[in-house]
């Protein structure tokens, strides 16, 4: 395949907009590791290259776990996981999968229980604009470190 274009030197405001609703989602007071593995899961079924080595590190950076990092596809079966967190990566599969299935009420509730309102629109918000870099980073081919250091 040939080089394809790199969206963020055609288009650079794409990075402060994209990087405003990000802010937006933080305000919330979401535990920001928490958020990160959000975001690395969605990644993981997207298969975005970029955001998965991005919020690898980023993880690690706030003190995230190697062992939790690696068990993150079997988030369901991993005992290393909150009640709070498997709830929030079965939101993020709802939200990212939506092609397949809409987000149910049982998906809403579960999610609802372990989650204040603001929490929840935050988490929600932070899944939605991982979903849209994913696709991004995907359609133009983005490799890891095509940002520089933004870790």
């Amino acid at each position: 395949m040939s080089q394809r274009l790199n969206p963020y030197i055609t288009l650079p405001a794409i990075v402060p907009a994209m990087g405003q609703l990000q802010k937006l989602s933080s305000e919330s007071g979401l535990d920001p590791k928490l958020k990160e593995l959000a975001m690395l899961r969605a990644s993981q079924i997207n298969g975005c290259v970029f955001c998965l080595d991005l919020h690898t590190r980023r993880a690690q950076k706030l003190g995230e776990s190697l062992d939790r990092l690696m068990l993150l596809t079997a988030w369901r079966e991993a005992t290393v996981y909150s009640d709070r967190e498997k709830a929030a990566f079965a939101w993020t599969e709802a939200l990212t999968d939506l092609a397949h299935q809409p987000v149910s009420d049982e998906a809403y509730a579960a999610a609802l229980k372990h989650f204040e309102p603001k929490e929840l629109v935050s988490l929600t918000v932070s899944i939605a604009t991982i979903n849209a870099w994913n696709r991004i980073n995907g359609a133009f081919a983005v490799s890891p470190g095509a940002l520089g250091n933004i870790v």
